[in-house]
């Protein structure tokens, strides 16, 4: 009597078996459970003021070391993932649903299109620090103030490639077929024009968080992003560059986790562009 067939092996999705978006998942996930477990991970209280440990160098008691009012900037940087972290996706997830929404209405509905795409053209014309420098000033520090002073640069990019697509896409034939066939607007979007914007909306809202991080260390480290009593990766380096020379590891450690969180970031955008752009995946299919 034969032996039963072995079950065939269970392997990862194509997308998850590609080394970049295995190791930004990887980092991410590393930074994203430090966040959720920062009060578990924190050593001390991150606003606790201890002046006679200011400027302690890095040991047992204080990895990280200690600022110039003697907070322990390990605790500080842990609990920074939680901000940082927060204001990158919140960003990248506002800034993709409004541009999703203005790029598939310039896209698709023609008179409209030149208006819309004006508009974001002035937008994307203005640098987009500045622009949330000045948003920052005019409102107050604030993390809301943050995200929106952010997220506002970011929204013409994401609509402008949502967009492109739309344009491509509303030349097929099975979308003419749709429209001959008495299809509504709203069922003709959703059912055969989202879809296709999906994988580079992915890839796009990996860019964006990496960039809301960026944009909310530089504004915080220049006294325009949240408020300095809220530890964010870009404040504690903003409240070391003082006492650079004495104190290097008060930038040192934040700096660090930025550079690996960004990077982490772009690396696994990388990735999902790659594991989800047929054309990429038959090129690098054809040289192996």
């Amino acid at each position: 009597m034969s032996a039963p067939a072995a079950a065939p092996a269970r392997t990862l999705p194509p997308v998850l078996r590609h080394p970049g978006v295995l190791f930004g998942l990887a980092v991410l996930l590393v930074v994203l459970v430090a966040a959720l477990a920062a009060p578990w991970l924190g050593t001390v209280d991150p606003i606790q003021l201890r002046p006679r440990l200011r400027l302690r160098p890095p040991s047992g008691a204080a990895w990280f070391g200690t600022d110039a009012f003697g907070r322990d900037v390990y605790s500080r940087v842990v609990y920074g993932a939680r901000v940082s972290l927060a204001i990158g996706a919140a960003v990248a997830l506002t800034a993709v649903v409004l541009g999703l929404a203005i790029g598939l209405v310039a896209g698709y509905i023609r008179w409209l299109d030149t208006v819309v795409m004006r508009v974001m053209d002035g937008v994307m014309a203005i640098p987009s620090i500045l622009l949330a420098i000045a948003l920052v000033t005019l409102s107050g520090a604030g993390v809301l103030t943050v995200i929106v002073a952010i997220t506002i640069p970011e929204i013409p990019r994401v609509a402008r490639l949502v967009r492109g697509v739309v344009l491509s896409v509303r030349e097929e034939p099975y979308v003419e077929a749709a429209i001959g066939a008495g299809t509504r607007l709203p069922l003709l979007l959703w059912r055969h024009v989202l879809p296709n914007t999906i994988a580079p909306l992915i890839v796009q809202g990996t860019y964006v968080c990496a960039s809301a991080i960026l944009t909310e260390a530089i504004l915080s480290f220049l006294g325009a992003g949240i408020p300095t009593e809220v530890p964010s990766w870009g404040n504690v380096m903003a409240e070391g560059r003082q006492a650079f020379q004495l104190a290097p590891w008060v930038i040192l450690f934040p700096g660090l986790c930025v550079a690996a969180t960004v990077l982490a970031v772009n690396i696994l955008g990388d990735g999902l562009r790659d594991a989800l752009d047929p054309r990429i995946a038959r090129r690098v299919g054809a040289l192996r």
